[in-house]
């Protein structure tokens, strides 16, 4: 009885570093598709951002949810649309992401207080999360690296020269690359070992 009990926590160790894997290696593909398509992804993310807007427009209308709940869901949505107002570049020191990550811990703390309080099916709370607390941030976290890669513009908000050089100041950011396809690349460099080929 005690050994299939270990082989239950050792096959339960295994699924999760396989499930870990797996998320690394989807997370890696939509950086890349984010940063061949940015276009597309502030439409994507547009629209998921109205989407959940409504959801809260619902909630407001068919649901018995607290004011607090709907009102700093709808904050944050409105300041996840002032971020898209310059995607593909964020920057994290405007008012909008600064907004929008201490909304993001209000709405998480509101949503645990409540729900915590009233009783919900486990489907119907993580529908919640997953729909109205997660979709958007983390659909603008995978997107931080679109502007590795994005031709430069003149509109650059602060250029690195003193000189108004557009070309100059893009390939002297090129080298620091800080977004989440650069941090899996790097993890993909220093643990996936690298194969050399043969010169025959």
């Amino acid at each position: 009885m005690w050994f299939l009990y270990i082989l239950s926590w050792l096959a339960l160790i295994i699924q999760v570093c396989f499930i870990t894997v797996s998320v690394a290696a989807g997370l890696y593909y939509l950086a890349e598709l984010v940063e061949e398509y940015t276009v597309m992804t502030k439409k994507i993310i547009w629209w998921m951002t109205v989407l959940t807007f409504s959801f809260y427009v619902g909630f407001f209308l068919f649901e018995e949810f607290p004011t607090s709940i709907i009102v700093c869901g709808i904050i944050s949505q409105i300041a996840h649309l002032f971020i898209l107002q310059t995607f593909p570049y964020v920057m994290i020191a405007s008012p909008a992401f600064i907004v929008a990550v201490v909304m993001l811990v209000i709405n998480h703390y509101l949503a645990f207080q409540y729900f915590a309080a009233v009783y919900y099916s486990f489907s119907e709370v993580i529908s919640y999360f997953t729909l109205c607390l997660w979709l958007v941030p983390f659909a603008l976290f995978v997107s931080l690296s679109a502007n590795e890669n994005t031709l430069p513009t003149v509109a650059e908000t602060k250029p690195l020269l003193d000189d108004n050089d557009v070309v100059s100041n893009y390939f002297s950011r090129k080298g620091k690359k800080y977004g989440l396809l650069s941090l899996f690349n790097y993890a993909k460099d220093s643990i996936l070992p690298q194969r050399n080929k043969k010169a025959f």
